[in-house]
C-alpha cells in the first residue's frame, strides 16, 4: 500500500527483456535505504517486489499482465521514474490510498501554466473516468493528485510547483502516456451501486 506521495526520481540503469516478462533494475537511495528483499517499491505507480538488492539498486521482475496495463514495457536505460516505498502503518497519509494496481493508460493532452500551478488535461476512457469525480483524488505515474475537473474524454489536474520539481510530471511533454489508478474507495462504491442496480 502506498499513499502516492513521490519519495525521489529514481534512474533506470537496466532492462533485460523477456519474450512476455522484463526485469527492471533501478536506482534509488531512498528507495532502498531501509529496502529488504521482498520488499514493495512503486515505480512510476506500479507496486514491484524487490527481488535483488546492491547498494542504492534494486531489481524486480515485470510480469505479461503488468506490461499490458503499464508504461513499464517502454522504460530504457537512462530514464527517470517516480519512487516511493510502501506506506508505514506508523506514518502520515499524506496522499490517499494507492494499491499500485494501475488499471489504466491515459495521455498528457495539455499543458496550461499558471501564476502558481499548472494546469494537466489528461485523456481516458470511459471505464476509468466514471471513477473521477471533481476534488476527489486520483494517482498519475504514481503522484497522488486532485482531480480539477472531470470532461468528456479527460479529466485535468493542477501541479503545484513541488509536484513539477519533485516528480517526472514536470518534465513530461504533451503526448506522453501516463499509469493511471483511480481511488479505491471510490472504485468499490461505484461497482457496489452498479451491482445492486444490476440486481434489481
Amino acid at each position: 500500500m502506498f499513499t502516492g506521495i513521490v519519495e525521489e526520481i529514481g534512474e533506470i540503469v537496466a532492462v533485460n527483456k523477456g519474450a512476455e516478462s522484463m526485469r527492471l533494475s533501478v536506482r534509488g537511495p531512498i528507495a532502498t535505504s531501509d529496502a529488504t528483499l521482498g520488499c514493495s517499491i512503486a515505480v512510476d505507480g506500479v507496486c514491484l517486489t524487490a527481488v535483488e538488492l546492491d547498494g542504492d539498486v534494486f531489481t524486480a521482475d515485470v510480469m505479461a499482465e503488468t506490461l499490458r496495463m503499464t508504461m513499464l514495457g517502454d522504460l530504457q536505460t537512462g530514464d527517470k521514474v517516480n519512487l516511493e516505498r510502501a506506506m508505514a502503518a506508523n506514518a502520515r497519509l499524506g496522499g490517499h490510498i494507492v494499491a499500485g494496481h494501475v488499471e489504466a493508460l491515459g495521455e498528457i493532452v495539455k499543458r496550461s501554466p499558471g501564476e502558481d500551478w499548472e494546469l494537466f488535461e489528461i485523456s481516458a476512457d470511459a471505464d476509468f473516468l466514471r471513477y473521477l469525480v471533481p476534488k476527489g483524488s486520483v494517482t498519475v505515474m504514481g503522484v497522488s493528485l486532485t482531480v480539477v475537473d472531470v470532461l468528456e474524454s479527460s479529466f485535468t489536474i493542477s501541479l503545484i510547483p513541488a509536484t513539477l520539481s519533485d516528480t517526472i510530471l514536470g518534465s513530461s511533454p504533451v503526448s506522453t502516456k501516463v499509469n493511471l489508478e483511480a481511488d479505491m474507495i471510490g472504485k468499490y462504491i461505484v461497482t457496489y451501486l452498479e451491482r445492486m442496480n444490476e440486481g434489481k
